[in-house]
């Protein structure tokens, strides 16, 4: 799959027909995620998807995998929201006609619904990563995170639904963003549909 305006009318179509699941935000937070589609660093014309790993001095989550992102603030819409933590976490500016689509809702052990948002990034966007939330930013090709032995399920005693897992390199992201990863595959790449919200979160993920 060639980087270019074929990439993004592909993305753009197979997301249009996504019939997305939204859930109810009742007393949890509401927070939204960046999926960034952009031309990739390694071989000429390959594109990849922009994600972070979390700054080592936060107390949540330090060093993990994420997607840019956060909570919504009040009266603020989520698409907005998403655009806002682009550029906080990033230095990333999506303008709305960047949208490509939308995909499910994400519910989370930690008490937030998490919609996601997929944006077109450009051919060599340079990013401005905010030191105390953002450890590095990285350019996972649309091909690595299409590997053939993704995604992973494993079992847990705390739950009975599969932890689901995306290999990255040698490394594994896990769900929320390994959830998202693997729908963002599924329906915009693939063309198919997978629901992620039934898939679990490894329990140092749960708080």
């Amino acid at each position: 799959m060639a980087w270019g305006p074929a990439l993004r009318a592909h993305l753009a179509a197979n997301l249009a027909r996504h019939d997305r699941l939204a859930e109810e935000i009742g007393i949890r937070r509401h927070a939204a995620v960046a999926l960034v589609v952009v031309e990739g660093e390694g071989d000429p014309g390959e594109p990849a998807l922009l994600l972070t790993r979390r700054a080592a001095g936060l107390r949540a989550h330090a060093g993990q995998w994420a997607l840019p992102g956060g909570r919504i603030d009040d009266g603020e819409s989520p698409l907005d929201a998403a655009r806002r933590e682009l550029w906080e976490e990033i230095g990333l500016e999506a303008a709305p006609s960047d949208l490509l689509g939308t995909l499910d809702d994400y519910p989370t052990r930690s008490g937030y619904v998490i919609s996601p948002f997929v944006f077109w990034g450009g051919d060599n966007p340079q990013v401005r990563p905010h030191a105390g939330e953002v450890g590095s930013v990285h350019r996972v090709s649309l091909r690595e995170l299409c590997r053939p032995d993704s995604p992973r399920f494993v079992t847990i005693p705390e739950s009975d639904r599969p932890v689901v897992q995306v290999p990255v390199g040698d490394d594994l992201i896990h769900a929320p963003t390994g959830a998202v990863l693997l729908q963002f595959r599924r329906v915009a790449i693939e063309g198919t549909s997978e629901r992620v919200a039934c898939y679990e979160q490894p329990v140092f993920a749960w708080r």
